[in-house]
Order: C-alpha cells, then structure tokens, then sequence
C-alpha cells in the first residue's frame, strides 16, 4: 500500500502554496494586461511613423491634394515580414485618396482632431490595430487642407512582444514558487517530525501503559494538548486502579456469603432431621438476605459512581416530605430492634434540586446505617432544617459507638468497617451516601451527637435554582 501524506502536513502545504499559486494568477494577468499595453504603445508609435511617411507623398495640385506614390516605396513603407500593413488616405471633403477602401470611409461630418487616435479593428476577418489621424500635406495653404491618415496593421508583432514580456516576467516568478514549494515542503516536514516522533510514541506504547508523554520534544503549540492528556492518563490511572480493586474487594466479599451458602446446602443435604433441615434452611435464608443486600449494594454503588452517570435529571422536590416518608417505611425495623426512630420536622417545605429515587436511596442507607449500629434502646433521630446561609439540611443521629476524628473521613470509604463493630454490614452503604452526595454537589459532615452519645451525619444541599434566582421581596 503506497504511503499517504499525512493530511496536517497537506493541509498546511495547502495554506502555505495556495495563496502563492493564487497571487501567480493574477500576477500572470496583471503582467499579461501591462505588457500587451506596452507593446501596443511600442507599436502604435511605428504605425504614427508609417502615417507620417504616407503624407509625405501627398502633394498639391490645383484640384487638391495628390498621392504621388512609387510601388517601390510601398512596399518599403507597407511590406512587413510578420504582419500585413494597409493604408487609406481621405481628402478633407471625402474623397478617396489611395489605399484600402475597405477601412471605414471618412463621416464628412466628423471633426478634424489633430490628435492621432488608436483602436482596434477588425478588416477581412483579421483582428488589426489601426490608428487615425489628420494631417497636413506638402503645398497645403492652412489647417483647413488636411488629409486623414488611417494606417492598420495586424497583431502578430505585437502578441508576440507581449508574450515575450510575460513570459520574461512570469517564469522567474514560477520558477521561484516551484523553489519555495520545495523549501516549503521540506521545513514541514521537519516541522512536524516532533509530531510524527509523538504519534510513534503513542502508538508504540501498551494500551496498559498509562505514564506521562514526554514533552521536552514536543512543540510549544501542541504542549497543552499533550499536557491536558496526561492529565487525563492520570485520572485515568486513578480510574482503572480504582476499579481494579473495587472488583478484587466485592469478590472477596461475595466470596464469603457464597461460601456460607454452598456450607448451608451441604449441611442441608446431608441431614435427616426435619427440624435440623428446618434449621439449615432458615440460615440460608439469612445468607441469602445478606448476599442479596450486598448485590444490591454493589449495583447502587455502580450506578450512582460520578463516572458512569452521563447526566443526573434534578428536579425540584421537597426534602422535608421525602425525609418524613422514608423514615416512616423504617418504623417496622426500628421497632423490631427496640430503636426509638424520631422525625424533627421543619417549619415548612424544603425545597432542593434532586433525583428522587437516589435521595431516597441516600436517606435509607443514612438511617440503615444509624438503626444498624445504634445500641439497643437506643435513640435515631432524623431531622430537616435549613442552615444560617439558606442551604438544605439533613441530619440523622444516631446513638452508635463513638468515631474517632480520624476514622470520620475513611468511614466513607468503600468496605471500610469500624474495628471492634461485630454488626453485620458490607460497608458499602456510606460510600453509596457520599456518591450520591457528590452527584448532588452536596457536602456530608460526621460529628458526635448534640447530646455526646453517639454520632450525627449531616448532608447540606445547594439552595434549589429558583429559589436562588428569585428576588428578594
């Protein structure tokens, strides 16, 4: 397969020589114009020549004027080697003197303009140059006895001494684009050999390979680009190593519930005793409970990731209704576990943008989390409010085991569990909070409980759009 020039380095020939070609055109024509004027001034001075020489044999007798002229002398003044010359001579009242009676006859009307006149012509068919002019001749008593003098003759000449100018003004200018175009083409292609040493690094390189291009070699144009993707192989790295040990952490931790549940079937099948296999079943149906809670988990935290959400549709809702209602389908669990559930309402509706369905989801692994670690008796309390800056606030406390100040930014990590807690959890539903915080551009907060037991997670949401945008009153 033959090799393509690589289309920059085309494109760049293609600005850099088209403007050049194109001022060549119409230098070309602008040449052609000048030189083709230049050679008729040249010309037109030969055929004034001619005229004055055609006069000089007109002479006057007593009827008029009287071209007196040998055929030896015209063919010295009318035979040319290259072009076909003719002549017609008028007296002042009209009559045809001598010459070519095929050049236009004399208007008796027209003015005697002493001054010669140029034009083109056309006589047999043949393009001529002709010039006009009146004239006194030899005997003439005033400028009342004049001749007119028209003299043609055809271009041959005169196209050639054009062509010859153009020609002389035109090939060095050609012959100069042809050396720039070369000079131009190779300082491309050096220009771009940085570009091209780039390209093979990339190339060349593993797609595992995510380490900072070099930019010492790279021009100062194209050093942001290659800049901005390092920066992009670095989050990427940061990406990729992320989820290479989000997926080892949730196989380990699918390990053990799969294993308790592959033990509870063997135990099953092997017993005899109905109520022993009663047994065996119902602590399947816990493994179960927790495997599936766990898959659940695990599919929440995937899908509310920042980087796997294209867009978030926020809409406005009111947090202070949604609290309330998810906190209410938690009363059956709390009173299960013997936990006072308490709801602090605000003063009115509170109004946040937000996706209903993942603040729903945040506030149940919110109040999940405080009934699951709250001592028994204890005390959970969810509360809607507002902050001094007019930001939504949302708060659940709980009566849990104390977190230190350093573990309170790591308790949102993923799989991270408190040590010295024997509560069953898969530590994933506060990193599903704070993912679901950061879709939100809300800011979550860990602090001790207003009464020194237990913990408070705080979540402030932005004030929604319109009531930002809405005048004070």
């Amino acid at each position: 397969m033959a090799r393509t020039e690589p289309r920059l380095q085309r494109k760049l020939l293609a600005w850099l020589l088209g403007p050049l070609l194109a001022l060549l055109c119409v230098d070309t024509a602008v040449s052609y114009w000048t030189s083709l004027n230049f050679s008729n001034r040249a010309h037109d001075r030969s055929l004034m020549e001619i005229a004055r020489e055609v006069v000089l044999h007109v002479h006057a007798n007593g009827q008029g004027p009287r071209l007196e002229v040998s055929p030896a002398a015209a063919r010295m003044l009318l035979v040319n080697q290259d072009d076909a010359v003719v002549y017609r001579l008028d007296a002042a009242g009209g009559g045809l003197l001598g010459g070519d009676p095929a050049l236009p006859a004399l208007d008796p009307g027209s003015a005697r303009d002493p001054q010669p006149r140029f034009r083109d012509t056309v006589l047999h068919g043949v393009p001529m140059r002709m010039v006009e002019v009146w004239m006194p001749y030899d005997g003439s008593r005033g400028p009342q006895d004049q001749v007119r003098v028209q003299v043609a003759e055809t271009l041959n000449r005169r196209n050639r001494l054009a062509w010859e100018i153009l020609a002389s003004v035109v090939v060095p200018q050609l012959l100069l684009i042809v050396l720039a175009g070369i000079v131009v083409r190779v300082g491309v292609a050096r220009g771009l050999l940085p570009l091209r040493r780039l390209q093979a690094a990339v190339s060349d390189r593993s797609h595992l390979d995510l380490s900072p291009i070099d930019v010492r070699d790279v021009p100062a144009e194209v050093k942001p680009l290659v800049q901005e993707v390092n920066a992009l192989f670095v989050r990427l790295h940061k990406t990729l190593d992320f989820q290479n040990r989000f997926i080892a952490d949730a196989a380990h931790q699918l390990k053990t519930p799969v294993s308790g549940l592959k033990a509870q079937i063997e135990l099953a099948l092997r017993e005899s005793d109905p109520a022993r296999v009663q047994h065996s079943l119902a602590q399947l149906y816990v493994s179960a409970d927790r495997l599936s809670r766990l898959v659940r988990q695990l599919l929440s935290l995937a899908r509310n990731e920042p980087g796997a959400v294209e867009a978030v549709h926020l809409q406005a809702i009111d947090l202070h209704a949604l609290a309330m209602e998810a906190a209410m389908d938690w009363v059956p669990e709390a009173l299960k576990r013997g936990i006072d559930l308490g709801f602090e309402a605000a003063p009115g509706p509170v109004t946040i943008d937000g996706d209903p369905d993942r603040l729903r989801e945040l506030i149940n692994n919110l109040i999940d989390n405080a009934i699951r670690y709250s001592r028994p008796d204890g005390r959970v309390t969810v509360a809607v409010g507002q902050t001094a800056e007019g930001q939504a606030l949302l708060s659940v406390s709980d009566d849990g085991p104390h977190i230190p100040v350093a573990e309170r930014t790591r308790i949102f990590e993923r799989f991270h569990r408190l040590l010295g807690t024997h509560t069953d959890g898969s530590g994933l539903g506060l990193a599903i909070v704070r993912e679901i915080a950061t879709l939100h551009q809300a800011g979550i907060t860990l602090e001790e409980d207003r009464d020194g037991i237990g913990n408070t997670f705080n979540v402030q949401f932005p004030p929604a759009r319109e009531a930002t945008s809405a005048p004070a009153s």
